[in-house]
């Protein structure tokens, strides 16, 4: 399993992680290929080597032409940037999530819904190149799990849009709830709202650095000097064997009992817990008390997204309780191959267990793209994919 590991020695922004992306061997030109796409006027992607307490790193800079910047953006914008660039699915969902997931973050600092939220300096050009890059960079990187150290916070103030605020600064510790966290020696912001959107989305999981075969290290700088630390994130890529027994992370489950809620008022509650970061959410028909026919709805997220999660569930239905606890998952190791086939390439999605591949089926999304483009049905763009993986493993 291809494994990326974010150190972050002295905290996180979106340009250390893009310098350390860079740094480890993601091609530049591949991603001011990806800036190119987003259509942003006047926004370039630059890099240079550069040292930090006498320590080499990249530094990632995105340069934006004078009257180019566009400081204030809502979410609906952001998402429309990025569906309309063109990029590959898996990429352009991410970053999605990330940007979803830092407008929920902004929407309970101050107390407004997600769609009232006012992106300043997260919307601004450079904070859309930074994520949507780093989503890039890391499948440019193969890397198909990601892990993360404790997160540094800093210490003291910083000066932003609204005024001077405590740091971490609120939507920051909103982004790093239930994320193991450290104050770092270093006064100032270590870790900004960007860098806490990207780790926290993109990271399956935190802790020390696991056991890997680690093939290239990037270093990845901060714009400044720090003043004890260097101010530099640092990412190892490798190969980290997976157990026999298959993966294994905690969720947490949600439930609440629904008696008075319309199909479509449920279906729409599903789609915003999905957009929330919830790892799934359905429905399940049951008699309830009085024998009264109901609905319970399930949510699974990680257990840092429970508040926001359950928030969700009060918001949109009329539940008076939502249930909550925590279970053991195992997990099929999961990796994806591309396969050739006559309506165009299709990846699959490929579930190992002991080393064994036990599952494998085509990605829906780019099967019902092949479907529309070719006019076939989607059974028939499915069935191609699968021939073409059995062929490819079973070989001539």
């Amino acid at each position: 399993m291809h494994y990326g590991y974010f150190d972050c020695f002295n905290g996180a922004a979106g340009d250390m992680i893009l310098g350390a992306l860079i740094d480890a061997g993601c091609p530049l030109e591949a991603l001011r290929d990806v800036v190119a796409k987003l259509s942003l006027p006047g926004v370039t992607l630059a890099a240079e080597k550069v040292q930090r307490h006498g320590l080499a790193a990249t530094l990632a800079r995105v340069e934006v032409e004078p009257g180019s910047q566009k400081a204030d953006r809502h979410l609906p914008e952001i998402v429309r940037i990025i569906t309309e660039a063109g990029l590959e699915t898996q990429v352009a969902e991410k970053a999605k999530l990330v940007f979803q997931r830092l407008a929920h973050a902004e929407a309970g600092v101050h107390g407004i819904a997600v769609e009232q939220v006012h992106f300043h300096e997260v919307g601004a050009a450079d904070a859309i190149v930074d994520i949507v890059c780093t989503c890039a960079g890391l499948a440019a990187l193969g890397v198909e799990r990601v892990g993360c150290s404790p997160i540094p916070t800093g210490s003291g103030t910083v000066t932003c849009q609204h005024g001077i605020l405590p740091v971490p600064a609120p939507a920051t510790a909103q982004l790093l709830r239930g994320i193991p966290v450290t104050g770092g020696e270093e006064v100032g912001e270590l870790t900004t709202p960007t860098g806490a959107a990207l780790l926290t989305t993109l990271a399956d999981e935190f802790g020390p650095l696991p056991d890997m075969t680690i093939e290239a290290v990037g270093c990845g700088a901060g714009a400044r000097e720090g003043q004890k630390r260097a101010n530099l994130l640092r990412l190892f890529v490798g190969e980290r064997a997976a157990p026999d027994a298959g993966e294994q992370d905690t969720v947490a489950v949600l439930e609440a009992q629904v008696d008075d809620a319309t199909g479509q008022s449920l279906a729409y509650t599903c789609e915003r817990l999905l957009e929330a970061g919830a790892l799934d959410a359905y429905i399940v028909p049951i008699i309830m008390k009085k024998g009264r026919p109901g609905q319970l709805l399930t949510a699974l997220g990680r257990p840092g997204d429970v508040p926001k999660l359950e928030a969700l569930i009060f918001a949109e239905t009329s539940t008076f309780g939502v249930r909550g606890y925590e279970a053991r998952r195992a997990k099929l190791t999961r990796r994806h191959v591309t396969v050739e086939t006559r309506y165009g390439p299709i990846r699959v999605k490929l579930g190992e267990r002991g080393g064994e591949i036990t599952q494998a089926w085509p990605e829906y999304e780019e099967c019902v793209t092949a479907a529309r483009k070719a006019g076939v049905p989607l059974q028939e763009a499915q069935q191609a994919a699968l021939q073409a993986w059995s062929r490819e493993r079973d070989g001539p």
